[in-house]
């Protein structure tokens, strides 16, 4: 069976990212505080402009599906679990992206495999 997005009830924000993740960058970075942090493969991007590019290099570099599978929220992280298929090494992988809200803003992700 299946997993929407929905039926995980994702905070707005983090359902907006994983929506946007793979066609609209710019979408997708307006979803991170102006100051974000985002560290994923070993890189940390700071601010909207840094996390636009990166995602704009990872969409580009990889063909990919993310299905977002479980998510769970302690001490103030939300933590998503998300199943990852395509043309990247190790495929398919389910990865954790560990997310802290600031508001209505992501203030900082950061991806585990």
């Amino acid at each position: 069976m299946k997993t929407s997005i929905k039926s995980l009830n994702l905070p707005k924000p983090i359902a907006t990212c994983f929506a946007a993740d793979k066609n609209d960058s710019e979408t997708l970075s307006q979803c991170f505080t102006e100051n974000a942090v985002v560290k994923d493969e070993g890189h940390t991007y700071k601010g909207r402009a840094a996390i636009k590019q990166w995602k704009t290099g990872t969409s580009t570099k990889y063909e990919y599906t993310s299905e977002p599978v479980a998510c769970e929220e302690k001490d103030g992280i939300i933590a998503v679990t998300s199943h990852l298929v395509g043309n990247f090494p190790g495929s398919p992988v389910d990865l954790r992206f560990f997310f802290k809200l600031e508001g209505d803003k992501i203030a900082s992700l950061e991806i585990i495999p």
